[in-house]
């Protein structure tokens, strides 16, 4: 049987990186530690760390260790916390994994209804690569994945798409760079300098086939995967940034950017990907019936 102190251990040295930093908070010897580790990895029968200059790094398995151990020891936390607890106090754990590509304002917007529900949840968030997110959904591991496209056909796992709403796109830019730029809308676009999404985004190809069919040509200054980091380089007066409409107005006002126009013609999409073909979990139910109130999209000018 797996013997939990070694993992313990294991996780420790995985997120201080070193075994010294490591040792002092277990309060044990370098060594000692060394040696639990070693023995850890005879009992596993594969390596977990390689050594990178004076740092410890995961191995591909130390990785996916990481990532069991992690889960193991959350829901310890909440065995313990269950138990101590008045039972009708519990809080219900709702976990959710969220594609990288989707703007975190998107992603609040989304969730907040299921910490509404009259029985409590607990809100468990995971960022990821989809296809990664997908496979912990696999084995249930995760109540819902968002997303900004469908479950892939590619993948060879059992999952259901259930769209919850689309919405247009709004450009936006920080004052000074708009003053420069040519009157009007979509003109301003032509030849000026522009943020878009990575590769892994599902807005991606669909925008800049509308740049093409409208004859615009922005310089493309940079990609993003994180769309919040795309808002900052925007804000910064880096360049023309696309965000879905629903969000644009907390958008322009945190960053303190204006819009520049909008349009219906590209289509922001989401989505909740869960194993079950008819929703039942409360808090996704939840999340599913205030998406589709929520996300209906404004009129272009």
């Amino acid at each position: 049987m797996l013997n939990f102190k070694h993992l313990h251990y294991f996780r420790t040295v995985a997120k201080t990186g070193a075994i010294n930093r490591a040792a002092e908070k277990l309060h044990l010897t370098p060594q000692t530690l060394s040696g639990q580790i070693s023995i850890l990895e005879d009992r596993l029968g594969v390596a977990l760390f390689r050594r990178s200059g004076r740092r410890l790094e995961l191995t591909d398995a130390g990785r996916t260790a990481l990532t069991y151990a992690d889960e193991i020891f959350d829901v310890g936390a909440e065995l313990e916390e269950a138990l101590q607890n008045n039972p009708a106090a519990r809080v219900h754990p709702f976990r959710v994994g969220i594609a990288d590509v989707v703007p975190k304002a998107i992603a609040y917007q989304l969730l907040a209804p299921a910490l509404t529900l009259a029985e409590p949840v607990k809100l468990i968030c995971r960022e990821d690569r989809l296809e990664q997110l997908a496979a912990e959904l696999s084995i249930h591991r995760l109540d819902m994945v968002l997303a900004d496209r469908p479950l892939p056909t590619t993948m060879d796992i059992k999952g259901y798409s259930h769209p919850l709403g689309e919405c247009g796109i709004a450009f936006l830019a920080a004052r000074a760079l708009a003053h420069t730029l040519t009157p009007g809308f979509p003109a301003c676009l032509h030849g000026a300098p522009l943020l878009i999404p990575g590769a892994d985004s599902a807005l991606r190809v669909p925008l800049l086939r509308w740049l093409e069919r409208k004859g615009l040509q922005p310089t493309i200054v940079g990609e993003f995967d994180d769309s919040a980091l795309m808002s900052a380089f925007g804000q910064a007066g880096a360049g023309v940034f696309p965000v879905p409409l629903t969000t644009a107005p907390d958008v322009m006002r945190q960053h303190d950017v204006i819009e520049l126009g909008q349009t219906l013609e590209i289509r922001e999409r989401f989505f909740a990907i869960s194993v079950e073909r008819r929703l039942s979990h409360p808090a996704v139910v939840a999340v599913s019936e205030a998406a589709r109130r929520r996300f209906q999209p404004r009129n272009a000018d």
